[in-house]
């Protein structure tokens, strides 16, 4: 964080300007933070990369991030060393995994601030979380004419849960309008809530636009009436400090791909009295404690919701990836993200014929946008070409899209710490091109 204030402070005291799409731009680096990134950038082997022959720039971060060193390092050391079966394995190597496993558990549990380990769920990633609640929470309790409320700006895999759910019990979705600047509007969602309510369900940060939601109010307005809030963290993980306890939800999920570490893991947080409350959803091995033919006792909680072989292997690199996270920091990663946030934003929109879509107060490093008379396809293809990948399309938020009028949807760059002021600028400068090609 020190490197951090001296940028703000040389910032603040005038460095050079530099000339951008022909208007002024502050540069947002220093040579403390460049040298700061560069270090981080160093432990991802595939930011070597080129593409099209050109090193490449990655942008594409809301989707999945990449992957340091020791994350890919961790993962290969348990199949090269350690690998087998976890849980009541007397042998070496079964105990060996078994504690690695269980390590990545307690980190995991560290990181999000949670009460006990055992209010931590391993499962494939956010979707995953979100289905198990929807089906082992709310399926139970739910009667025809109960209310499950979300969010316009939601994610597809906090949507579609909640409809099928509600499919089969008939209970009704209920949807919190978003404003034009891509907000959560605080006195509809209180108007809503209603004495059917019985579950809240809405994103940290939007997958589509950016937006922060409060989630601490949010938690608290629905407490108030007594009804639990599930929260999805998945763009929000990486980025902002998370405690669960401060924020009050009842769930949190997030996809380990998405806070650099592997695929196919993910995790589900639950309050102990929730999840003790709960049924497990799937059922079969190693989630047992006893078996006949008569009936089955389960395991408790967390074992009760992790049936089958998991993948062991993904968390011990999750474990490694809230390490690593936490060796940079979240407030050194949210200023950096936040600057280069401001730098691509302000260069943007000095590009005639771009938007940008959603402009919260308070958003991570998401810049959505469009640009006057081009496909997003066609944005992203020709960014491609240089090098930089972005994302096109609705980014699984259909009804976000369609509350912003883009039914195509927008080109879409979102920033992660290894990203660099340098990157910024090449981003820019190619979007323009783009602009300047279809005038």
């Amino acid at each position: 964080m020190k490197a951090i204030a001296c940028l703000r402070r040389r910032d603040q005291r005038g460095m050079r300007i530099d000339m951008l799409c022909g208007k002024e731009i502050r540069p947002i680096a220093s040579l403390a933070i460049g040298a700061l990134v560069a270090q981080w950038r160093s432990e991802f082997p595939v930011l070597r990369t080129r593409v099209h022959g050109k090193p490449i720039v990655y942008l594409d971060n809301a989707a999945t991030t990449q992957k340091p060193r020791v994350v890919i390092d961790a993962v290969s050391r348990f199949y090269a060393e350690d690998n087998a079966n976890v849980h009541r394995g007397v042998h070496t190597l079964s105990q060996r995994a078994t504690d690695a496993f269980e390590t990545a558990r307690a980190r995991v549990k560290g990181f999000l601030h949670a009460a006990a380990s055992d209010e931590i769920i391993f499962v494939r990633g956010a979707t995953e979380a979100i289905n198990l609640v929807a089906q082992g929470y709310a399926g139970p309790l739910l009667v025809p004419g109960d209310e499950i409320l979300v969010s316009a700006m939601e994610h597809h895999s906090n949507i579609v849960p909640w409809q099928k759910i509600c499919q089969q019990t008939g209970a009704q979705l209920r949807v919190v309008p978003i404003n034009e600047a891509g907000e959560f509007r605080f006195p509809e969602y209180a108007r809503l809530l209603s004495p059917r309510t019985r579950l809240v369900a809405v994103t940290h940060v939007s997958n589509a636009v950016g937006s922060v939601n409060d989630i601490a109010r949010i938690c608290a307005v629905a407490h108030a009436r007594g009804i639990p809030v599930l929260v999805d963290g998945a763009q929000a993980i990486a980025h902002l400090p998370v405690d669960v306890r401060a924020l009050d939800c009842d769930f949190y999920v997030f996809s380990g791909h998405k806070c650099f570490g592997p695929t196919g893991i993910g995790v589900l947080y639950g309050k102990r009295a929730r999840l003790e409350a709960m049924p497990p959803w799937q059922v079969g091995g190693d989630m047992v404690r006893s078996v006949s033919f008569d009936r089955t006792e389960y395991m408790p909680i967390p074992h009760r919701f992790e049936a089958g072989t998991p993948d062991i292997s993904g968390a011990i690199g999750l474990g490694a990836a809230m390490d690593f996270i936490s060796t940079i920091g979240l407030d050194a990663i949210g200023a950096h993200e936040q600057q280069l946030l401001d730098y691509a934003s302000g260069g943007i929109a000095r590009i005639p014929g771009v938007r940008i879509v959603g402009t919260a107060a308070h958003k991570a490093g998401i810049l959505s946008f469009v640009i006057d008379g081009v496909h997003p396809h066609d944005i992203g293809s020709i960014l491609d070409r240089d090098g930089i990948a972005v994302r096109t399309g609705h980014h699984c938020a259909m009804p976000a899209m369609e509350h912003f009028g883009l039914p195509s949807g927008t080109a879409r760059a979102s920033f992660a710490f290894y990203n660099t002021v340098q990157e910024v600028e090449q981003f820019v400068q190619a979007v323009h091109r783009v602009q300047e090609m279809f005038r």
